[in-house]
């Protein structure tokens, strides 16, 4: 795979003034799983990116859905956007794992940025920009570290660095980097993606997601505007916020769409690629208790799944509507107490949709018949997705996490991964 110099995609102002209600935001995504699905195993095989299912996405609205309605936004609970994020992901998990690093980019802003910055970058939202960038690096010695650089020039400053993570960035507007500002402070800045001296390369080579655009991207002696930085705020190191719990969050719901994915697939083998074994008894494979079993396991798994999304979207949406209701007090203990209890209930919902993303790519082949594993289908990349998406961060940690919450009352780390 090579560099890319796509065109930077044109922004899509919604018709309407009024933004989408709850229930409209919903049932979009929704209606988007069967033209997601279509072509998912073809962009899987070829490594095509999807735009053309990004596009449909901000068409609908949903990349607007957290705007504030402050902003003109429908300011969506998480609780909703889960709902949508577990249909973008049954279509093709590619897709939604793209639209995360827009949704954090959203909440960055809304958290940190001045009042100028809402104003515009809100109204980009909502005028269709997709935001993406970069975070992670190579190198150092923990997951976290980075080394990009912002240096002062001028009235302004260039920035410099290369992020092996940048998905979605090659589908989106604009670019959302982490960097280390002159003082050694983490910063976000953000830039319109055409922005001299950034080059996006399609180079992701993972044994699954391939689609995301998660390769390399460069930033050589890129000029910043200073009202183009956001700070992280001196406060991170020591308070919780809600934020990193509502990224951990969109996370999941990639695995729990994997599974209904997975799920949709071996309902329609069985119904029409399967055959029956002879000592089963039975004439269709429909009818094999084993393959019922098989189908009842991941679906149940699958749907217990999507209710501790909902359950852990209730705890993030506590944490988020006590912050933004009493920002003069998100330092005090209730309310780190409400943030701290949403990063154990998302850390939960991690654990949970893990496990069923996983076994679901495996059930799947329960269902029966070498058949089942010819290319042609691309059933493989269902476990193939799960297990490239869950190797984000350690799951084994999520474990502790909870135990030591409810053994000890420590609340999870301050940390991204929370």
């Amino acid at each position: 795979m090579t560099e890319q110099t796509l065109e930077r995609p044109a922004a899509t102002p919604r018709a309407a003034a009024t933004p989408p209600t709850h229930a409209d935001l919903i049932a979009a995504a929704a209606a988007l799983v069967p033209p997601l699905a279509l072509g998912a195993r073809q962009r899987d095989a070829t490594r095509e990116l999807p735009q053309s299912g990004i596009d449909a996405v901000r068409h609908a609205g949903i990349t607007a859905a957290r705007v504030p309605r402050a902003f003109g936004g429908a300011e969506a609970p998480y609780r909703v956007l889960v709902q949508a994020f577990v249909s973008l992901a049954r279509g093709d998990s590619n897709v939604a794992q793209a639209l995360i690093p827009h949704f954090t980019a959203i909440e960055r802003i809304r958290l940190m940025g001045s009042d100028a910055q809402r104003r515009r970058y809100f109204a980009a939202a909502l005028a269709g920009d997709v935001f993406a960038g970069g975070t992670s690096e190579r190198g150092g010695k923990f997951r976290t570290d980075i080394t990009t650089q912002l240096t002062p020039d001028g009235d302004g400053f260039r920035l410099n660095g290369i992020k092996f993570y940048s998905t979605g960035s090659l589908m989106a507007n604009q670019l959302r980097v982490t960097a280390l500002n002159p003082t050694g402070d983490r910063v976000s800045v953000v830039l319109p993606r055409e922005r001299a001296g950034i080059t996006l390369h399609d180079d992701w080579s993972g044994v699954g997601q391939r689609t995301t655009a998660s390769g390399t991207s460069r930033y050589d002696n890129v000029r910043v505007e200073a009202d183009e930085v956001i700070p992280f705020g001196p406060w991170e190191a020591t308070q919780r916020n809600y934020g990193s719990s509502g990224a951990q969050l969109l996370h999941a719901t990639i695995a729990a769409g994997i599974a209904l994915a997975a799920l949709d697939d071996a309902v329609r083998w069985a119904r029409d690629g399967a055959r029956p074994v002879k000592e089963s008894g039975v004439q269709r494979s429909v009818d094999d208790p084993y393959v019922q079993h098989a189908i009842g396991h991941l679906s149940a798994h699958a749907h217990a799944a999507e209710a501790t999304l909902l359950r852990a979207a209730e705890q993030v949406d506590a944490a988020a509507d006590a912050w933004h209701a009493r920002p003069a007090l998100t330092g005090g203990e209730e309310i780190q107490a409400l943030c701290a209890r949403a990063a154990v209930a998302v850390a939960e919902a991690r654990i949970v949709t893990h496990e069923i993303g996983l076994k679901a790519g495996e059930l799947l082949f329960e269902v029966g018949g070498a058949s089942a594993t010819l290319e042609e289908h691309g059933f493989d990349r269902h476990w193939r997705n799960a297990r490239t998406h869950t190797t984000h961060d350690p799951v084994s940690y999520k474990f502790k996490v909870v135990g030591d919450y409810l053994l000890n009352g420590t609340p999870p780390p301050l940390s991204l991964y929370y």
